[in-house]
């Protein structure tokens, strides 16, 4: 089974724009005296970030992005044997941006057909494909007060302008709602 789930990861990091970056999976049999309930062999997952590359523990040579979506690629995989209702990615887009982020988006989109996903995210290409939209706000000194505040409408789309370029103008604006009509016709 390891080596099917390796594969089946692999191809969630090509949807997610990884290249040839691979889950390796080595199986090494043990002797007989080290066989556990868990059987003769040790399974390990390694990462490898291009073909030419070779395949080390994913913590040791992968970047926070590369963790991002490995991450993502193994909870896509694993989705039909969990039956959890809800799954929650903080800044699950660290260090991705373009057409990297538009396929991220398209997986979290997948994914929330089944379950309810939060994602807590800085990316206008992400945050457009969200059915409900939440700006969480910290105010305060010491002891931050935080706050959620919900975006609808003419808001959202200049929280996504604001995202885009840091400001509400014309030119972010009209480029927010495009986005939004974009990914509500992808959402159908």
């Amino acid at each position: 089974a390891a080596p099917r789930f390796a594969r089946a990861v692999c191809d969630q990091m090509k949807r997610l724009c990884m290249g040839t970056a691979q889950l390796v999976c080595e199986i090494e049999r043990q002797p007989r005296a080290a066989w556990t309930k868990s059987g003769p062999s040790t399974v390990e997952f390694l990462f490898r970030p291009g073909s030419e590359m070779a395949a080390r523990p994913l913590a040791r040579i992968a970047s926070g992005g590369e963790v991002s979506r490995v991450m993502l690629a193994l909870r896509v995989v694993l989705e039909q044997a969990d039956t959890a209702e809800t799954l929650i990615f903080d800044e699950v887009d660290a260090g991705v941006g373009g057409a990297t982020a538009v396929a991220l988006a398209d997986v979290l989109a997948d994914l929330a057909t089944t379950r309810q996903v939060l994602v807590v995210t800085h990316l206008p290409q992400v945050a457009v494909r969200a059915q409900c939209h939440y700006v969480v706000a910290k105010t305060g000194g010491a002891l931050p007060e935080t706050t959620i505040i919900p975006v609808e409408g003419a808001a959202r789309v200049d929280e996504i302008a604001r995202m885009l370029a840091g400001d509400e103008s014309e030119a972010a604006r009209l480029h927010a709602a495009e986005l939004l009509a974009q990914a509500h016709d992808a959402n159908k």
